[in-house]
């Protein structure tokens, strides 16, 4: 595996870091304080659907990685 490959693979690893840690903060956040301002639970749930998104993108994403490191391996 090349440095280029090596250091575009971190970042992508770290992007993926960051989403979830982001997406599940934001979450925990939305269904503490959402209750606390009054909103209805079409926002939860909204809030919800773009958590999912979030988690699905990082699987994706985490998982291109896995199949480039195997590509890159043999």
């Amino acid at each position: 595996m090349g440095r280029d490959t090596e250091q575009n693979t971190a970042k992508q690893g770290r992007t993926v870091g960051l989403v979830i840690a982001g997406a599940m903060c934001l979450w925990i956040a939305a269904q503490w304080i959402g209750p606390e301002l009054g909103l209805s639970g079409r926002y939860a749930i909204l809030i919800d659907l773009l958590a999912l998104a979030a988690f699905f993108w990082a699987l994706v994403v985490t998982f291109q990685i896995w199949r480039q490191r195997q590509s890159d391996k043999g």
